[in-house]
C-alpha cells in the first residue's frame, strides 16, 4: 500500500495539528499563580484529563469548568475571571511548528478533511490558525458524539461518500491512539499515526489506550508525511 493510493486525508485536529498540550501547560502556568510554576507536565495533564472527562461538552464553553476542576485539585487560583481567561486561551492554542506548511504541501495531493471533537466555534479558530487548509470539516456539533465513538467515523464516512469518495480512498491521519488510530483501525480504515510524542514517556494529556495499534503508516511529524508523499510523487 502506498500513500498515492488515497484521495482523502481525514485529520484529527487537536493534538495532531494543534499543539494543545503546549497550550494547556502555558495557560495553567501563567494563570495559576505561584503554585503552578513548579508543577511538572504530568501533574497538570492528569487533573486536566479528569476535568475534561467530567465536563465533556463543547470545548468553546466547558473549558472554564475544566480549569476550575484542575485548579481545585492542584490548589491553584480558581476564580471566575481566571477560568474565563483559560477558556479564551483554548481558542488560541498554537499549531505545531510544521502544521501550516505541511498542510499546504499535502493539499496539492489530497482532499483534506478535519474530524475533530472540538465544536464549531473552536474548530473555526483552529482552522484559521492553520491557514484554513480544509476542503471539508466535521466536528462534534454535527455528529452529536465524540471520538472514539464509531458513530463519529460513520457520520464522516457517509459524508465523504456523498461527495463521491470511496472508503478505501480515505487515510485517517492522527496522533491519538485512544481517540483515533485504535478505533479507525478496528473499523477498517487505513491509518497514518503522526507520533507527536515520539521519544517521550507516556501519553501526555491524551488518555492511555488499551493497546498501541500498529498503523498503516507511521511518521514522527506532519512534515515527514508530506516529505514521503512528495517522494512518491517524484518517483512516478
Amino acid at each position: 500500500m502506498k500513500l498515492k493510493d488515497f484521495k482523502v486525508l481525514t485529520f484529527d485536529v487537536v493534538g495532531t495539528l494543534i499543539n494543545f498540550e503546549r497550550g494547556v501547560l502555558a495557560s495553567v502556568r501563567r494563570l495559576g499563580g505561584a503554585a503552578a510554576k513548579d508543577l511538572t507536565d504530568d501533574q497538570i495533564f492528569e487533573p486536566y484529563m479528569r476535568g475534561r472527562a467530567t465536563f465533556p461538552g463543547r470545548s468553546s464553553v466547558e473549558m472554564a469548568n475544566v480549569y476550575k476542576s484542575l485548579a481545585a485539585e492542584l490548589g491553584l487560583r480558581a476564580d471566575d475571571e481566571t477560568a474565563a481567561a483559560f477558556q479564551r486561551d483554548v481558542l488560541d492554542w498554537p499549531a505545531f511548528e510544521d502544521s501550516v506548511a505541511a498542510l499546504k504541501r499535502l493539499r496539492k495531493h489530497y482532499r483534506l478533511v478535519a474530524m475533530t471533537n472540538a465544536d464549531r466555534v473552536a474548530l473555526s479558530a483552529y482552522a484559521h490558525t492553520l491557514g484554513d487548509p480544509f476542503d471539508d470539516t466535521v466536528c462534534a456539533d454535527e455528529t452529536g458524539v465524540a471520538k472514539p465513538d464509531p458513530q463519529f467515523f460513520a457520520y464522516n464516512r457517509g459524508r465523504q461518500a456523498a461527495f463521491g469518495y470511496k472508503f478505501g480512498e480515505i487515510l485517517h491521519t492522527a496522533q491519538s491512539q485512544y481517540h483515533d488510530i485504535g478505533v479507525a483501525t478496528e473499523l477498517g480504515y487505513a491509518t497514518c499515526w503522526i507520533e507527536r510524542r515520539q521519544g517521550m514517556k507516556g501519553f501526555g494529556a491524551t488518555p492511555t489506550p488499551n493497546a498501541v495499534i500498529m498503523p498503516t503508516f507511521n511518521f514522527p511529524t506532519l512534515a515527514a508525511l508530506a516529505d514521503a508523499v512528495e517522494a512518491e510523487a517524484r518517483a512516478t
